[in-house]
């Protein structure tokens, strides 16, 4: 049977997200890597902790590969895996076992949202709506909004880095006619509806469009959480 061209990222986030770092090396050692380093990256810190073979020689690799494609957020996941692999010294930063794609939401999401904040006992992202209602549900006191020791604070930075994402990718189309289509859509008010609207003719082009938000958005928050002093906890060891 075939193997779809989606398959390999899809068992780079399953394993992520089920922290298999076995499964992960796996996916990493059958066959050519997806484009998503940042996922592929948090997975081999994973790997690396719970002492998978190959997990190394791996994260060497994707180093390489950070460190050579240069987009923000790379390189603290590179130094990330340069001190677990005993090359790099280790960064100074406080683990945190936080969810990139929640924090993303509201370092980038709808600025009528507000900021947001992450509970640093447990690394859970609460955005601004879900602290309005606790706070009018009563589930929380003003003290426990002001604990200054418990919350990190997240901005709303608007979506100015999320439309550079589109300038960029458009720059990686091939065909000039798909191109010139894509840059007249993101000319003006509603850019990133019309974006995706064209981008619905080209499925192929969609997907590849999906991977590439992804990546620039997580290396983001990546980035972000590592000059508040603090990094993505890997998973704990396996049974």
């Amino acid at each position: 049977m075939p193997v779809e061209k989606d398959e390999p990222s899809t068992a780079v986030r399953i394993a992520v997200n089920t922290s298999n770092g076995q499964a992960l090396v796996a996916v990493l050692e059958s066959g050519p890597w997806p484009d998503t380093l940042q996922w592929i990256g948090d997975g081999l810190v994973t790997a690396l902790g719970q002492h998978v073979d190959g997990a190394a020689a791996l994260a060497r690799t994707c180093v390489d590969l950070l460190r050579e494609r240069g987009w923000t957020g790379d390189d603290e996941l590179a130094d990330q895996l340069d001190g677990l692999t005993g090359v790099g010294a280790t960064p100074l930063l406080r683990a945190l076992p936080v969810n990139l794609e929640d924090l993303s939401g509201v370092l980038e999401g709808d600025p009528m949202n507000g900021e947001g904040r992450v509970d640093l006992r447990d690394g859970q992202v609460w955005s601004g709506p879900a602290i309005e209602y606790a706070a009018e549900s009563g589930e929380e006191d003003e003290d426990e909004s002001a604990d200054t020791d418990r919350w990190l604070w997240v901005p709303n930075l608007g979506s100015r880095s999320g439309y550079r994402d589109m300038v960029e990718f458009i720059d990686t189309v091939g065909d000039p006619g798909r191109a010139d289509r894509l840059a007249i859509a993101i000319e003006g008010r509603g850019a990133f509806r019309r974006f995706k609207d064209v981008l619905y003719r080209w499925p192929g082009e969609l997907d590849r469009y999906h991977v590439f938000s992804d990546e620039r958005h997580r290396g983001r928050a990546r980035s972000w959480l590592a000059e508040e002093g603090y990094r993505v906890a890997g998973s704990p060891p396996g049974p």
